[in-house]
C-alpha cells in the first residue's frame, strides 16, 4: 500500500499545472497602490493630496498637497523583489519624507504563516509603525539602525524580511527621487586649514587662463579687435564651496556660513572668480535675469544661472589669493550633481560686420575625493545578519546534529546496551523539545515544503531560506540523513513536537496507562490521512496560498512550538486532544496525521543504506518488534516500512537482547546444550 501511495504522489505532483486550473507560474502580481487616506496617513498630512505615479527609474507615487511634493510612497515588492518564508511576495507601502526620512509604513499583502493565523494585526502595525522617523541620510554611528523595532520573536523570518525590504526600498527611492545622493555625499562636517596654493594643488579649484594673444586669435574679425599680449583676456578659477575644507578657508566664517544658509535642503554652492579684461558675468543678467556668460555643463544638462541663484561676494578670505576681479556663488540646480565631473563654460561674444563671433572658455571641474563621504554600506544582506546575530544558536544545533550522527553510526554498538539507550534516547528527545522545539522554534513545517516547491517553479532564492538558520540547518541535516536513514532521521529525533509526544507517552506508560492497540488493517487504512493532507495542502496552494496556510494549521507545530501554547484556545484545545490521544495512543499525530512526516515519505525512498537489520525468522518466529514499534511500521511478515519508520532503534534494541529475542534464546540454549 505504501508503495502504490508514493506512485499516486508522485503522478500528482506531476499533475499539479493541471490541477491548478492555468500556468503555475503566474507574472509577479502588481503592487497595490495606496488611497489618498493611506497616503495622507503615512505622511501624517491633514487636508487633501493627490498621487501621481512614476514609471521612470524607481517606480512609485509622489504625493502632492497644495501643488508641491510633500513625499513619495514606494512597494517593497516592485523595489525590492522582498519575498517572505512562504515563497510569495510580502508587500509593505513605504513613505519618506523630502527630509530622506521614513515617515511610515503599511502591511499590505503577506502569505505568511505565523502573520496569518499566529501574529495580530494589531502587533504588526505596532512594528511597521516603529520605521517612522528613520533618518535615511544618516551617516556614521547615528546611521546605525539602533532605534528600529526589533523583529517579532514569535515571526522573526516574516518580521526580519518585512524590515529588510522596507530599509531596502526606501533608501531605494530616496536615492532615485534625488533625496540621497548614490555615493556618500559631500563632506559638510569635516575642516582642516588650507592656503590657495593648497586648494589648487589638492583640486579643490579649477583653473583656466586666455592670454589676450589667444583670444585675439579667438575673436579675429570683431568690430573691436583684441590686441594681442601676454596679459589676461580671462583668469578663471571655480569650484564647489561645500565642503567646509573649502568654502569656509576661501570665504572665511561668517560669509561661508550665509552662503551656505542661503542653500535649500541638500543643495550645493558653485563659486566662479576671474580676472583679466572679460567678465564672466557681464551686465546683460540684470536685465534678463540669467547670466547667459555662464553655462554649467553636465552629461546632456545645460544649465545658466539665475538671479534667484546667484550670490554676490566682495573679497575672499585667504591673503595668499590673487586680486579677483569678480566673485560670483551660483546655487547649482538638483540636476547638477556637485559630486560628480561637470564642466563650467564662459561665453565671450563680439559682433563682427556680418554677425558674432563667439569664443567658449571651457572650464572642467570634478570635486577632490577627499570631500565626498564614502558611499554608507549597502544593508548587509538579511541571511548573512541572521547568521551572524544566531551563532551561538547555531552552535548548539550543530553540537546537537554531531551526536544524533554518532548516535546513528554507533546504532549497533548502544543498540546493545538496552538501559543506555532508554536513557541516551529520552535526553535527546527531551532536549529537542525542549532547547531545539521551546528555545530555539527548531521546528519543520510542510508550510516549507511548499514554499520549496513553490520556489523551484517560480524562481529559487536561496536568500529566501537563509534567512532562517536553525530551520536551514535541520533542512540540509534532514535531507541529507533521508539519503542514509529515511525520513527517521528528523521524524524520530529531531521534531519538537514529535518529541513531545513520545516524552509524554512515556510518562503516561510509567503511569500505568494502558496502550490501545490499533488493528493492523485500520492502521494501514489511516495512513491515507496524512497524505491526503499533504496533497490537498500542496494542490489548494497553487489556487490560494492564504488557504493553504489556513489548512496547513492541522499542523499543532506553530500552536506548541512557536507560540508557545500563547494562542486563542481552539488551537490550544486541538493540541491538547492530540496529545492526550498520544497518551494511549504513541505518536497517534505522526501516524495518522502529519502532512509534513508524509512529505518526507516520498523523498525517503531514495536513502541509499540499510542500516536497520532483519533476520529470516523475523515475522515468521517471531513478532515481537511488529508489536512494540513506536509507530506500527513493521508488517505482520516482519518487514519495515520506511515510509512510517522513525528510526526509534527499539527492533534493534529487541533483536539485540538475548532475555526478549526468540531467536537469542534458542541460540543461548543451543550452546548451553552439551
Amino acid at each position: 500500500m505504501g508503495r502504490l501511495l508514493q506512485i499516486l504522489l508522485a503522478l500528482c505532483l506531476m499533475a499539479l499545472p493541471a490541477l491548478a486550473g492555468g500556468p503555475l507560474i503566474a507574472d509577479a502580481p502588481d503592487p497595490r497602490p495606496p488611497t489618498a487616506a493611506e497616503a495622507a496617513t503615512l505622511l501624517s498630512l491633514q487636508g487633501p493630496v493627490q498621487l501621481r505615479r512614476e514609471e521612470a527609474g524607481v517606480p512609485g507615487w509622489t504625493v502632492v498637497s497644495g501643488g508641491s511634493t510633500v513625499g513619495h510612497i514606494g512597494s517593497t515588492w516592485e523595489i525590492a523583489g522582498s519575498v517572505g518564508y512562504s515563497g510569495r511576495p510580502l508587500d509593505v507601502l513605504v513613505a519618506i519624507t523630502p527630509d530622506a526620512r521614513i515617515a511610515g509604513a503599511l502591511l499590505v499583502q503577506h502569505n505568511e504563516p505565523v502573520l496569518t493565523l499566529g501574529i495580530s494585526d494589531a502587533d504588526i502595525a505596532a512594528y511597521v509603525a516603529g520605521f517612522a522617523g528613520y533618518d535615511l541620510a544618516a551617516t556614521g554611528p547615528a546611521a546605525a539602525p539602533q532605534n528600529l523595532p526589533d523583529v517579532i520573536s514569535r515571526a522573526t523570518v516574516s518580521t526580519g524580511v518585512i524590515r529588510d525590504g522596507i530599509l531596502r526600498s526606501a533608501r531605494t527611492l530616496a536615492i532615485g527621487r534625488g533625496l540621497l545622493a548614490g555615493g556618500g555625499g559631500i563632506d559638510r562636517l569635516t575642516f582642516a586649514p588650507a592656503n590657495w596654493d593648497d586648494l589648487l594643488a589638492t583640486g579643490a579649484l579649477a583653473e583656466a587662463r586666455v592670454t589676450m594673444t589667444e583670444a585675439a586669435t579667438a575673436l579675429a574679425g570683431a568690430k573691436v579687435p583684441v590686441q594681442p599680449g601676454d596679459g589676461d583676456f580671462l583668469h578663471l578659477w571655480a569650484g564647489v564651496i561645500d565642503p567646509p575644507g573649502i568654502g569656509q578657508n576661501l570665504l572665511g566664517q561668517q560669509d561661508f556660513t550665509n552662503a551656505i544658509g542661503n542653500l535649500g535642503a541638500g543643495g550645493s554652492a558653485l563659486v566662479v572668480m576671474s580676472s583679466g579684461l572679460q567678465s564672466h558675468r557681464g551686465t546683460d543678467w540684470k536685465k534678463t535675469g540669467t547670466f547667459d556668460r555662464v553655462t554649467v555643463v553636465q552629461g546632456e544638462t545645460r544649465w545658466q544661472p539665475g538671479e534667484d541663484s546667484y550670490q554676490m561676494q566682495k573679497k575672499l578670505a585667504l591673503h595668499d589669493a590673487p586680486q579677483m576681479k569678480e566673485i560670483s556663488l551660483f546655487a547649482l540646480p538638483s540636476e547638477i550633481d556637485a559630486t560628480k565631473p561637470f564642466t563650467v563654460e564662459i561665453t565671450a561674444l563680439r559682433p563682427t560686420e556680418t554677425g558674432e563671433v563667439v569664443m567658449t572658455i571651457a572650464l572642467p571641474y570634478q570635486l577632490p575625493a577627499a570631500f565626498i563621504l564614502p558611499p554608507p554600506p549597502e544593508p548587509e544582506p538579511l541571511w548573512i545578519s541572521a547568521w551572524k546575530t544566531k551563532q551561538p544558536q547555531i552552535a548548539v544545533v550543530a553540537l546537537m546534529l554531531t551526536v544524533l550522527t554518532l548516535i546513528l553510526f554507533a546504532q549497533e554498538w548502544i543498540t546493545r546496551r538496552p538501559r543506555l539507550w532508554r536513557i541516551g534516547r529520552l535526553t535527546f528527545l527531551a532536549s529537542t523539545f525542549l532547547v531545539l522545539g521551546m528555545g530555539l522554534n527548531g521546528q519543520l513545517s510542510v508550510v516549507q515544503v511548499v514554499a520549496f516547491l513553490h520556489s523551484l517553479l517560480t524562481g529559487f532564492r536561496w536568500e529566501t531560506f537563509l534567512i532562517e538558520p536553525i530551520i536551514f540547518i535541520l533542512w540540509g541535516f534532514t535531507a541529507l540523513g533521508m539519503l542514509f536513514w529515511g525520513r527517521g532521521v528528523y521524524c524520530g529525533w529531531l521534531c519538537p513536537f514529535g518529541a513531545l509526544q513520545e516524552l509524554t507517552n512515556a510518562a503516561a506508560q510509567a503511569l500505568g496507562v494502558k496502550q490501545i492497540a490499533v488493528p493492523q488493517a485500520l492502521h494501514e487504512r489511516l495512513w491515507v490521512i496524512k497524505y491526503s493532507l499533504f496533497m490537498g495542502i500542496m494542490a489548494l496552494s497553487f489556487y490560494s496560498m492564504h488557504d493553504a496556510l489556513v489548512m496547513a494549521e492541522v499542523e499543532p507545530f506553530k500552536t506548541a512550538i512557536s507560540l508557545r501554547f500563547m494562542r486563542a484556545w481552539p488551537f490550544v484545545l486541538f493540541v491538547l486532544a492530540l496529545l492526550t490521544a498520544g497518551l494511549f495512543i504513541e505518536r497517534f499525530f505522526c501516524r495518522y496525521l502529519c502532512p509534513l512526516g508524509a512529505g518526507l515519505a516520498i523523498p525517503a525512498k531514495l536513502k541509499i543504506f540499510d542500516w536497520l537489520k532483519r533476520r529470516p525468522q523475523c515475522g515468521r518466529e517471531c513478532r515481537m518488534c511488529e508489536t512494540k514499534c513506536t509507530v506500527g511500521a513493521i508488517d505482520a511478515i516482519g518487514r519495515i516500512n520506511a515510509n512510517e519508520c522513525v528510526l526509534c532503534l527499539r527492533c534493534q534494541i529487541i533483536m539485540n537482547d538475548a532475555v526478549q529475542c526468540p531467536v537469542l534464546k534458542r541460540r543461548a540454549r543451543a550452546e548451553a546444550t552439551p
